[in-house]
This record gives structure tokens, C-alpha cells and sequence, in this order.
């Protein structure tokens, strides 16, 4: 497994889903800023009002899957799910089912988002619920102020590359504002 962060400006998303579950893949999309196409035959109140505009109220066919790049696959048995991850492919769409391991070619991972910073829990699709409590914790140390750092931090970089900073001096000013404020504990602690 390799787990990679993908720029949502150049990977279109369809999902075809119906529930909670969907719902819940929308929000993670749109939070990470994903152009989504969203597809079902029986949507529920909550994706209807999740979607919005992006809904069509059907299955995706050959030509609305040919302008995406990934199909996520949410609430859907498991005979549409395999028939759906099949006409992907033959499109050249990489494809994940939830909870159906054999039909993914990638893993979605357990996910921590303070701004910018993303923090990827993933166990290759053995055990969600692990990456999720994982997450949970992840959660607890990764506090909200930690995408104000990661900005200052960025802000700090390209500063030092405008008067023509280096590499090694640039890490030096970042590991200086990290250690003087102790946002990893103390020091050589």
C-alpha cells in the first residue's frame, strides 16, 4: 500500500450511494475541496439535502462516469456495487466500495483535518473500526490550533524562499519555531 494525497482540482469524484454512509463520503469529499458527481436511484432526505444540485437521481452510466477519475460506492448491494466497479475500470477509473474489500483498488483511510494539516489512518481495509478509534485519539492531540500552525509555518517558508533561503536553513527556522514553542513536547525530551 502507498498512501498518496491527491489535488482535488485534478481528480473529479463520482458517488453513487443512498444513506448515512454516503452522506458521511460526501462530507469528507467536499471538506477536502473534490468536484463531486453524486448519483443515486434512492437517495435518502439526507444526502438529497447533502447533494444538492450535484444529484442525479440515477445510477451513473459509461459517459458520466468518462469525465471522473474515481468512483466511490456507498449503500449499494453488492451485485450493482460489482457491476458499477467493473464498467469504472474498463473506463480507467480507480474504484472503492465501502465495506467490500475485494472490489476496492484503494482504501479510503481514517482521516484527521486541521486546515491544511491531514493526518491518513489507514489499516489497508482489515479493520475500519481500528483507523477510526485511531482517529479518535488522533483527534485528541491534534488540537484545532494546529492548521493556524501549520499557516504561520508555510507563511515562514515562503518568506525564507522570497530572500533566497535554502532547504537546510528553511528546515532550521521551522524546527526552531516548533521546538521554541514546544508543539511536540519538549526538546530532545
Amino acid at each position: 500500500m502507498l498512501p498518496i494525497s491527491l489535488c482535488p482540482e485534478a481528480v473529479p469524484v463520482a458517488l453513487v450511494g443512498a444513506g448515512d454512509k454516503a452522506v458521511h463520503r460526501l462530507a469528507q469529499l467536499d471538506e477536502g475541496g473534490f468536484t463531486v458527481a453524486v448519483f443515486s436511484d434512492a437517495p435518502s432526505p439526507d444526502l438529497v439535502l447533502a447533494a444538492g444540485d450535484r444529484l442525479r437521481r440515477r445510477l451513473p452510466t459509461a459517459t458520466d462516469l468518462g469525465a471522473q477519475r474515481l468512483l466511490l460506492v456507498a449503500d449499494l448491494d453488492e451485485g450493482r456495487a460489482a457491476n458499477l466497479a467493473l464498467l469504472a475500470r474498463r473506463l480507467g477509473l480507480l474504484v472503492n466500495v465501502e465495506d467490500r474489500t475485494a472490489l476496492c483498488d484503494f482504501h479510503l483511510p481514517a482521516i484527521v483535518r486541521r486546515g491544511d494539516l491531514v493526518v491518513a489512518i489507514s489499516t489497508g481495509g482489515q479493520s475500519p473500526r481500528l483507523a477510526g478509534r485511531l482517529r479518535l485519539a488522533a483527534e485528541r492531540l491534534i488540537h484545532r490550533d494546529w492548521g493556524v500552525r501549520l499557516a504561520r509555518l508555510g507563511l515562514l517558508r515562503s518568506e525564507l524562499r522570497a530572500q533566497g533561503k535554502g532547504p537546510t536553513e528553511i528546515s532550521r527556522a521551522v524546527d526552531s519555531v516548533i521546538d521554541r514553542e514546544g508543539w511536540l513536547g519538549r526538546p530532545g525530551a
